[in-house]
């Protein structure tokens, strides 16, 4: 090897040595920029645009110089950013709710009358479920109108999607699959307030008008709407699940003498079980946390209905109360409804706990690990 050579090899690493400093100086002054950006707006201050101008002028410059290392960086800051902010609102809400939960404590989740078991009281009374005026916010009314609601939506959106998503995937002739795929994908983008718009003007009146009923607005109709909602998100998923099992699988168990059902049962759902539960949670997911159409067709009454398991009654959603009240809460009263945002939040949280345990559980089965 000759001197030229070495030398030429000793600038390369000096040149690309000098690059990746170059390059991690300016992160770190984009960095600095973007944290002091934060903290001005946080502090609301108006100076904040000049370090935000900052970190563009320096990721701009760091694209065109160091495209590589900027996009890396880019894309590490973004899910950084993701987790920060996630966190910042999860310890705000809780913060906001703190009083709620100070003040009522287990009267939080109280009945009317105390609930006791062998002597011992469990849940404390309340004399009423929902006083503004007397500073008592029992959410038991709107737990259950939500526990309602979604096991209704549920048993619609559940059985129907997937029937729906193996006919699309393992039956229908392509052309219906190619016209209906399009059209329940358009359908799981119409916004929330058009259903329940349309579930207030026509189912509403037509089972009130119909049906008798003692009023309008309903549980069963709420769960109804939200259903239909949550339909098209379960077929589009679990019929992308169920298209994603390997043509080759199908094949071999109709080779060895499968009819077309037995393959789609033993086969095909057993395969595509993981994505066609996620569908099924997203259904769910969008069930309890649904807000305009339980706010337009509910008559918005914390009590529980009576009987209890009258679903045709009408009570309050966690989801309804926050979205009809917020706009005349202050203090104690705001508070309350950050504490029904908190338990709709360690609701939801823990329906995906166990839904991934469940999912986890089936995927060790069907692989032979249990």
């Amino acid at each position: 090897m000759t001197d030229s050579s070495i030398l030429g090899g000793d600038v390369r690493i000096r040149r690309l040595l000098e690059a990746r400093g170059e390059a991690a100086g300016l992160l770190a002054v984009g960095g600095v920029c973007l944290l002091a950006a934060f903290g001005l707006f946080v502090l609301n201050s108006t100076a904040a645009v000049f370090p935000l101008a900052g970190f563009l002028a320096a990721t701009g410059y760091g694209w065109y110089a160091h495209q590589a290392e900027t996009a890396r960086a880019l894309a590490f800051l973004g899910t950084v950013s993701t987790i920060v902010v996630l966190g910042l609102i999860t310890v705000f809400v809780f913060l906001e709710a703190l009083p709620v939960f100070q003040r009522m404590g287990l009267g939080l989740f109280g009945y009317t009358d105390p609930i006791e078991v062998f002597g011992v009281t469990l849940l404390p009374g309340v004399e009423s479920y929902w006083s503004t005026s007397e500073h008592v916010y029992s959410l038991v009314p709107m737990v259950w109108g939500t526990l309602v609601t979604t096991l209704i939506a549920t048993l619609i959106a559940g059985p129907l999607g997937i029937a729906a998503a193996v006919f699309l995937a393992e039956i229908a002739p392509s052309l219906v699959r190619e016209t209906v795929k399009p059209g329940v994908e358009i359908l799981a983008g119409i916004p929330s307030i058009v259903y329940g718009y349309l579930g207030f003007v026509t189912l509403n009146s037509f089972l009130y008008e119909h049906l008798e009923m003692a009023n309008l607005g309903s549980l069963f109709l709420v769960g109804l709407v939200i259903g239909l909602m949550a339909l098209p998100t379960v077929v589009s998923v679990a019929d992308d699940a169920l298209t994603s099992v390997p043509a080759s699988m199908r094949d071999g168990s109709i080779a060895m003498g499968a009819t077309d059902w037995q393959t789609i049962r033993s086969i095909t759902l057993p395969t595509a079980l993981s994505g066609v539960s996620a569908a099924v949670l997203l259904g769910v997911g969008r069930a309890i946390g649904e807000t305009m159409a339980a706010t337009v067709i509910l008559g918005h009454s914390q009590r529980l209905p009576e009987p209890l398991q009258d679903v045709f009654d009408n009570t309050e959603t966690l989801t309804s109360l926050i979205a009809s009240q917020y706009g005349n809460a202050d203090g104690l009263h705001m508070n309350a409804l950050f504490t029904a945002g908190v338990v709709l939040f360690l609701t939801v949280l823990g329906l995906s706990v166990v839904a991934r345990r469940i999912e986890i559980r089936m995927q060790r089965k069907l692989g032979g690990n249990e």
